[in-house]
């Protein structure tokens, strides 16, 4: 009996099932999920999604920190790493997928180092930046999506290859705060090639589509502001879309008692972007002359919202500052990382990458890569340490995109595996 209470005991301790757990693969961190660890392997058994699956699922590889492409201890690759910096006149740290706490400590050696500071989706972290900067905006949270809004229009984005589960959880969810119908809300996209799928309802009505060129949605929404302000347009389309879909869409947005507008600024890839931003922005603003309606920004993935949201209350600039002068210098055109690697203005690249293997920049200056255990890092990656993914190596915390809350990340699984906070400061130690 005694050996039967044993072989029961290990194996309960072999299988650990968790609920509410948080999801750190996209920054909508839905909190729901149910996670089963078996003998360190993960799997998700309820409220998942395909970028969830990959996260959590991910083969667990074995992989020993690197030196110059050999295996090497840890305190060695450490102490190769602050050699790298102990050199460099003016390093770069990018990437910055982590956890608040491993943000803080990079940003610990942004500041002891003199370094430049980009996240890799920092492109379009810029575009939100500057069209704020420039004219503000005024938006929405993902709460009062689900509960208020009847009336959603996807600009340039269908939303569902960034966040799979935003029409589940915040569009069609079963219940409002206030007793809406969430099935009556009506969905509107702009952009050509876009997937209008998830925007039909439970009850089988389709979303209006108007089929612009990406690139020009700007002069879609210009457009749209003229009608509202009551101007006569002399043209008979815009970007491709009759006049007269214009003014319904402007009707639609004047007649809903909570309209939204939603961008994904990392879809907006082409010149000028941030201005496309601005006038989206610019639109919800006059719209509330005479009704209401917000702005809800989607992006923010691979930790982007709080790398930018720590360095922003910690330095008090956005990101693609610059800590060379003994104080931050935020500028967003020169400190950007891949224009900076291109043009050989960086004699250094920290790259960090805690929830994914993402591709590392191809460049000729030394590199340091801080990621979860690859096979074999690039080939001129001059060091490489392996380190844990916050919410299933070890616990942390993050900004949703709505940058309005921050939601705990649970440990799943015992893993040797540092972090990139603990990396971070015993680089501040040796350097």
């Amino acid at each position: 009996m005694a050996d039967t209470a044993q072989a029961s005991r290990a194996r309960r301790a072999a299988s650990q099932s968790f609920k509410s757990v948080t999801c750190p693969f996209c920054s909508l961190l839905c909190d729901d999920l149910e996670i089963r660890n078996h003998n360190g392997e993960l799997q998700v058994t309820a409220n998942g999604c395909p970028r969830a699956v990959a996260g959590f699922q991910r083969p667990l590889v074995n992989a020993a920190p690197r030196a110059e492409g050999k295996p090497v201890a840890l305190d060695k690759a450490i102490a190769a790493a602050a050699a790298l910096f102990k050199r460099a006149q003016h390093p770069l740290i990018g990437g910055l997928a982590t956890d608040v706490a491993g943000m803080r400590a990079l940003l610990d050696v942004a500041d002891l180092t003199g370094s430049i500071v980009d996240h890799m989706h920092g492109d379009a972290l810029s575009r939100n930046m500057l069209a704020l900067q420039n004219r503000g905006w005024m938006t929405t949270t993902l709460t009062e999506i689900r509960n208020r809004a009847d009336l959603i229009v996807f600009a340039g984005t269908d939303v569902i290859a960034d966040h799979p589960r935003f029409f589940e959880r915040y569009v069609w969810n079963r219940e409002s705060m206030f007793g809406m119908s969430t099935s009556a809300r009506e969905i509107v996209y702009l952009g050509e090639g876009l997937d209008p799928d998830a925007g039909v309802s439970p009850d089988g009505r389709k979303p209006w589509h108007l089929k612009n060129e990406p690139k020009r949605l700007g002069e879609l929404i210009a457009a749209a502001r003229a009608l509202l302000a009551g101007r006569c347009l002399q043209a008979h389309t815009v970007a491709g879309i009759k006049i007269r879909d214009v003014a319904k869409l402007v009707d639609k947005l004047i007649s809903a008692k909570y309209g939204v507008i939603v961008w994904a600024p990392n879809r907006f890839n082409f010149a000028g972007a941030d201005l496309t931003v601005e006038m989206i922005c610019e639109l919800v603003k006059e719209l509330n002359a005479g009704t209401r309606c917000s702005g809800l920004s989607l992006g923010g993935n691979d930790g982007a919202v709080t790398a930018g949201a720590v360095c922003t209350w910690q330095s008090g600039y956005p990101l693609r500052t610059d800590f060379a002068r003994g104080y931050p210098a935020y500028d967003p055109t020169a400190n950007a990382a891949t224009a900076l690697l291109a043009a050989g203005e960086v004699d250094l690249l920290l790259w960090v990458t805690s929830f994914s293997a993402h591709a590392l920049p191809t460049t000729t200056v030394p590199t340091i890569l801080l990621a979860p255990p690859i096979a074999r890092p690039p080939a001129w990656c001059s060091v490489y340490i392996p380190v844990g993914t916050p919410g299933v190596d070890h616990r942390g915390q993050m900004c949703r995109v709505d940058n309005v809350v921050s939601l705990p990340l649970h440990k799943l699984r015992d893993s040797a595996l540092p972090t990139v906070e603990s990396i971070a400061q015993r680089l501040l130690q040796l350097i």
